[in-house]
């Protein structure tokens, strides 16, 4: 899976303050795991990844990051990884999870399998992000807009309730195409925020994208 807007949006808006543990599930090629770890100082940040291929490109390119003491790559699918896990806790869990729940499959089987909820049901990540967090902790996921909201309304049902929420648009005239969501176990007052990518041309970002996610671009 090639770096994508939605990983790096992840990556750079998860709040990681006072994480000491961090689960990246769905972990694909490590890339939001080792932003992470860039964010962060002493955090320990595991990244489960079922696909083998994209397990062993993730564990290669913690190899090769200036954080590798900091960042193992386990390749497991999470329903296992919560059951094998039990009694572990970690502060912060992230994922980029996949989000087609029907349709057609694409040509490339590896891909569809990532895209389709085949290997991750939304309920299976729930229930493994509810058995794993903290009871201070926190999570964060990306997903497009009418799933997001499916995806708040689901997690509710697990007691996993939506703290924050940004609304991203691609340009300030264009309808919302994905949301990044924090829950936590408790409910609270929702902060609602909104991002803008673009301005208008190719490359063109905003200040706010700009801020953001600064410190990941070359």
């Amino acid at each position: 899976m090639k770096v994508g807007t939605d990983g790096i949006l992840l990556g750079a808006w998860a709040d990681v303050a006072g994480a000491a543990s961090i689960l990246d599930i769905g972990a694909g090629t490590g890339l939001i795991a080792i932003m992470l770890a860039q964010r962060t100082e002493t955090a320990k940040i595991t990244a489960v990844e079922i696909d083998p291929a994209a397990c062993g490109q993730a564990a290669q390119n913690m190899a090769n990051s200036p954080w590798a003491d900091r960042l193992e790559a386990v390749r497991q699918s999470i329903q296992d990884f919560s059951k094998l896990s039990a009694g572990k806790e970690f502060d912060l869990i992230v994922s980029n999870p996949p989000f087609f729940t029907g349709g057609t499959f694409s040509q490339s089987q590896d891909k569809a399998s990532v895209r389709h909820t085949i290997k991750m049901p939304h309920g299976d990540l729930l229930s493994a992000v509810r058995s794993l967090l903290a009871k201070k902790g926190k999570f964060c996921a990306v997903l497009p807009y009418l799933e997001g909201l499916r995806f708040k309304e689901l997690a509710a049902t697990y007691g996993l309730y939506c703290t924050r929420t940004t609304a991203v648009k691609p340009l300030k005239n264009k309808p919302v195409e994905r949301l990044l969501l924090q829950f936590e176990k408790s409910e609270k007052e929702t902060l609602l925020a909104e991002l803008v990518i673009q301005t208008g041309g190719a490359n063109s970002w905003t200040e706010d994208f700009r801020e953001l996610t600064g410190a990941f671009y070359l």
